[in-house]
């Protein structure tokens, strides 16, 4: 309850108050199940929305959605407000927004791969130490050539496309084996499979959307339903510790203020720290010790402190600590340990209080004006203005319906990335290649062509030699049957000038000699055609 500028939170035999400008300090708000840590949550979320402060937390449960709605008049609530002593009390709705990764109760909410980072998608994937360093390497490798990853098709082309050329990158970047990708295909099939893929994409989630204030100054609180989402702890840790990165990220530094910028519940905070490798520990423990200056106040809600890394339990200065029960001498160290995590109060035994703490009762201890944390009181938490219970089903859908922050961000947008980027390069090489092959083939039949050409002309040319040569032969032949009729002629003449007998003219001889070369060209053409209609050639 907001009074007089600080948070009433509980009362002991006296009020209990967070001072708003120590609020930013961290929290832890533990106990064993059914001791009232939500209850807790509730009335510190509706405080600090009166004053003008965000909140987010997830509803693991699904009953903080009472916060939209007046708290009931009952017997019980008046006999807690006279005994609290409260005066002017008034039940209140708080302005709120619904979200969900799923989109199915609340406006839906999505990160883009490059955003969410290799770092925790290798959580995400359950990726070995080898695996994680080669999709670092493929993140390097989007970043330098400017392929945006933003959903898991993306992730999926630029693991092929690294695959495809990791002789290259392996000199450049160090060893990206065949198998490490195949791993890392198979780890995203699988969170696919489990519907993972609707937690990336367009619109991405701005977080200062979370950073809002209604008409009357009053900050918005922001439910994440995670009753579906909590049945995969490692998704839903890596997710909100998404968040609380892009908070811190994103925001700037601010030193200390008179009061926080936002406040961030992180429900079941034991599942961030389950299995966590050491290099993320050390990232959540950055973060925490970090953000204090930007203005975020972070409060882990845990069943026992001892679920909180001691590097983190040490950030958080302002601690309400429920109930514990301790069966087991596991469970007995567990409560010394939170018992002297707290300055002693004299009047009481602080282990013995724990266990005996009964529902809505807590050992509080916040950080005074020097910030020095306080003496532990044995207290009572305050109820809640708003509904303890859900509020009906039909109301908080027509408010995540006309919220405005719902049209922005209910729709899908897909636009060119990585996929599409690889996809049409694959697309212009396929057409290179089958172009270079049209063209090689081309080239091929062209010299085939040109080669037949020069066999047929080499062909012609020697079938052409072949026939002068026969010309030749004939004309030869023929100019040699001339002489020789000549000659006959001539020696005809001799002998009959001799004799007596009748001789010949030069013209007559001549004409006989031409007859004969004219014979025997003719007896060679028609010898030459018969041999051809025959088959035999000489």
């Amino acid at each position: 309850m907001y009074k007089d500028g600080k948070i009433w939170i509980a009362q002991s035999d006296k009020n209990i108050f967070l001072l708003p400008k120590m609020a930013n300090r961290h929290g832890l708000i533990a106990g064993a199940t059914g001791t009232g840590k939500t209850i807790t949550m509730k009335v510190l979320a509706e405080s600090f929305s009166d004053m003008g402060v965000p909140v987010f937390f997830s509803d693991v449960k699904g009953d903080l959605s009472g916060m939209t709605t007046p708290g009931k008049d009952t017997e019980d609530m008046q006999n807690r407000i006279v005994r609290f002593g409260i005066e002017g009390w008034e039940y209140k709705s708080y302005p709120s927004r619904f979200w969900d990764i799923f989109g199915e109760k609340g406006t839906p909410v999505r990160v883009t791969v490059s955003e969410m980072g290799p770092t925790l998608l290798a959580r995400l994937f359950g990726l070995t130490e080898v695996q994680s360093g080669v999709l670092n390497i493929v993140f390097k490798v989007a970043d330098e050539h400017g392929l945006l990853l933003l959903d898991l098709k993306d992730l999926r082309a630029m693991l092929q496309f690294v695959g495809d050329n990791r002789a290259e990158f392996t000199t450049q970047y160090g060893n990206v084996s065949a198998a490490s990708i195949g791993a890392i295909q198979r780890a995203l099939l699988r969170f696919e499979d489990e519907g993972g893929n609707i937690f990336f994409g367009e619109p991405d989630l701005d977080i200062r959307d979370w950073m809002m204030t209604d008409k009357d100054g009053r900050g918005y609180i922001n439910i994440l339903s995670s009753s579906r989402l909590i049945t995969s702890p490692t998704v839903y840790a890596t997710f909100l510790l998404w968040m609380l990165s892009a908070l811190f990220e994103k925001m700037p530094e601010v030193g200390d203020l008179e009061k926080p910028k936002m406040i961030f519940f992180f429900d079941e905070a034991h599942l961030l720290f389950d299995d966590a490798p050491k290099a993320l520990v050390q990232k959540i423990v950055q973060i925490v010790k970090l953000i204090r200056s930007k203005g975020i106040g972070v409060y882990f809600v845990t069943q026992s402190p001892s679920d909180i890394p001691d590097e983190v339990l040490a950030q958080l200065s302002n601690r309400v600590q429920h109930g514990l029960r301790a069966y087991t001498p596991a469970e007995q160290k567990a409560v010394k340990a939170a018992a002297r995590s707290f300055r002693t109060n004299p009047a009481f035994n602080t282990e013995e209080a724990l266990m005996s703490l009964g529902t809505g009762e807590a050992l509080v201890s916040f950080l005074d004006e020097k910030g020095v944390p306080s003496i532990v009181e044995n207290a009572r938490i305050l109820p809640p203005q708003s509904l303890m219970g859900p509020a009906d089903e039909n109301f908080i859908k027509d408010l995540i319906y006309y919220d405005e922050l719902d049209v922005v961000y209910r729709g899908v947008i897909d636009r060119e990335s990585a996929f599409e980027i690889i996809c049409a390069a694959n697309e212009e090489l396929a057409r290179q290649k089958e172009a270079e092959k049209a063209e090689a083939e081309a080239a091929k039949a062209k010299a085939k062509e040109e080669k037949e050409a020069l066999a047929a002309q080499a062909k012609k040319d020697k079938e052409a030699a072949k026939k002068k040569v026969a010309a030749s032969k004939t004309v030869k032949k023929a100019a040699s049957s001339a002489v020789s009729s000549a000659a006959r002629s001539a020696s005809t003449n001799i002998v009959n000038s001799l004799t007596g007998g009748k001789t010949s003219s030069l013209a007559t001889v001549g004409k006989r000699a031409a007859s004969s070369a004219l014979s025997s060209v003719l007896r060679s053409g028609l010898s030459s055609i018969f041999r051809g209609l025959l088959g035999n050639k000489k």
